[in-house]
């Protein structure tokens, strides 16, 4: 006599993720499967993506589809549109008629940010003499051809100094500032990570910069770090916060209250640093 196979659970829906976005919104739970919404294949994205394609309500739906070998399924939505991590084994038609559910909730969160890239007027630095740029939370001026033929920084003075003639294009200009800010950041963030690191007692693997477009930083299982480089235009202690949830992701990995206490431990002012970039729009940063 066969014995009955204990059926898999239905997986939920989950917005928490092991790193911190730049934007987020939660999940509501998976409901049950009521239709199956038809579907197909849509047109490679930007970055050569795989994408799908659903007709909701007589509204086309454009999304990415990952799959891992997580148990529950996380949406997200940010200025590239939807994606959507399922388990491996949840059908496809399944993650369809959750996103149906959710109907209301996407093309809301998609309107949203339309309209943000829409109306935004991301700030562009015109690169040449005098060009001023934001640096641990402050305005840094660059001047050309530096009188000791090397880049130069002055914190006194707050300048930046580039061993670039007078008439050096804008690319080479801002090339040149973007490799000194990313090797800042390097510097930068792999003391505060030692420190960090120290005052709660685990070792990281590794950690390198990132250049993602919707987080902050992300922690894996194996212990490495990844940070946004972009980090290095706010002050210090926006950096501390970061590196600080990064590193507790060691000790939890997930976004529990354990995970928070975690945090508090070796960062109390979590919760400030927390809402300036929830609410730190974006657009403030400087279009490099």
């Amino acid at each position: 006599m066969h014995k009955p196979s204990t059926p898999r659970p239905a997986a939920a829906l989950d917005s928490r993720q092991l790193d911190l976005p730049l934007f987020g919104e939660p999940a509501a739970d998976l409901p049950s499967p009521s239709t199956k919404p038809p579907s197909s294949l849509a047109p490679p994205a930007p970055d050569g993506s795989r994408m799908r394609r659903l007709t909701i309500n007589g509204r086309t739906l454009d999304y990415r589809l990952k799959r891992s070998s997580r148990r529950t399924i996380g949406f997200s939505i940010d200025g590239s549109g939807l994606s959507i991590t399922a388990p491996r084994w949840v059908t496809l038609a399944d993650i369809e008629v959750a996103i149906v559910e959710k109907e209301r909730w996407i093309f809301a969160k998609l309107a949203e940010w339309q309209t943000r890239v829409e109306q935004r007027a991301l700030p562009r630095i015109d690169w040449k003499e005098g060009a001023q740029i934001p640096y641990l939370g402050k305005p840094v001026s660059l001047t050309l051809a530096s009188p000791h033929g090397a880049l130069a920084f002055d914190a006194e003075r707050a300048t930046l100094a580039l061993p670039l003639p007078a008439h050096a294009e804008e690319q080479q200009i801002k090339d040149r500032v973007q490799g000194w800010l990313q090797g800042e950041a390097k510097r930068l963030f792999g003391e505060r990570l030692a420190i960090y690191a120290d005052k709660l007692g685990v070792n990281f693997r590794a950690y390198g910069l990132s250049s993602a477009a919707t987080r902050w930083g992300s922690c894996s299982s194996d212990g490495k770090i990844r940070l946004n480089w972009r980090l290095i235009h706010f002050p210090l202690s926006i950096i501390d916060y970061v590196v600080a949830h990064e590193l507790a992701h060691l000790r939890e990995m997930n976004h529990s209250p354990r995970f928070w206490q975690t945090v508090e431990s070796i960062f109390p002012e979590f919760r400030e640093a927390r809402h300036t970039l929830k609410h730190h729009p974006p657009e403030l940063l400087p279009a490099l």
